[in-house]
């Protein structure tokens, strides 16, 4: 039996760079505030990293195939921050926009629209070290980062979302702690958010 969806009906699936890639110390790309969470002991379930992951930047067109073999049409994915601007200001990696460059073909070449945000929860450290999204000065960096990612796929992606779930990287990352980068200042909360 298979359903009648409305034209233009997206039927795909999502994942977090961080949560997927792997390769955090390749191709010049720089610690998260996720890697350093999970590098605390205590921080994440078993010590659990995302250093290697599902391995997605190595198995890139390998996990497209699978999409497609799926059935989706619509895969929404984020950018790596540290990945493609690995202190979190100046210029792009080209290594890092090659991947994702890669990733877009890669979709279109199977029918799959990509769906890309900009942010989900990967703030380069570096940042974090300099105040982090408390700071007004975050937002100004992210918006070159922003401009950096749509100069280089925004010929060829028509869907675009910026902060995965702020209320999580507000409250969860500088409230209570349980998400990077683990501060518990409700005031810091109060200015990311």
């Amino acid at each position: 039996m298979s359903v009648g969806f409305p034209p233009g009906f997206l039927w795909g699936t999502a994942t977090a760079a961080y949560q997927i890639e792997g390769a955090a110390q390749e191709d010049g790309r720089t610690p998260s505030i996720w890697d350093t969470f999970s590098h605390t002991p205590g921080r994440t379930r078993d010590g659990d990293t995302g250093d290697v992951a599902a391995d997605h930047y190595h198995r890139r067109s390998e996990d497209v195939r699978m999409m497609a073999e799926l059935g989706v049409n619509a895969y929404r994915f984020s950018v790596s921050w540290p990945r493609v601007q690995p202190t979190g200001r100046g210029p792009a990696s080209r290594k890092g926009l090659d991947f994702y460059r890669g990733l877009v073909d890669d979709l279109l070449g199977h029918g799959i629209t990509p769906v890309l945000t900009l942010y989900h929860w990967d703030l380069p450290q570096e940042l974090e070290d300099a105040g982090g999204w408390p700071h007004r000065a975050t937002a100004e960096r992210f918006a070159d980062y922003a401009d950096i990612v749509a100069d280089a796929l925004g010929d060829r992606v028509q869907r675009w979302t910026t902060l995965n779930e702020p209320w999580c990287s507000a409250f969860l990352g500088y409230g209570s702690g349980v998400h990077a980068p683990g501060r518990t200042d409700p005031v810091a909360a109060l200015r990311a958010a």
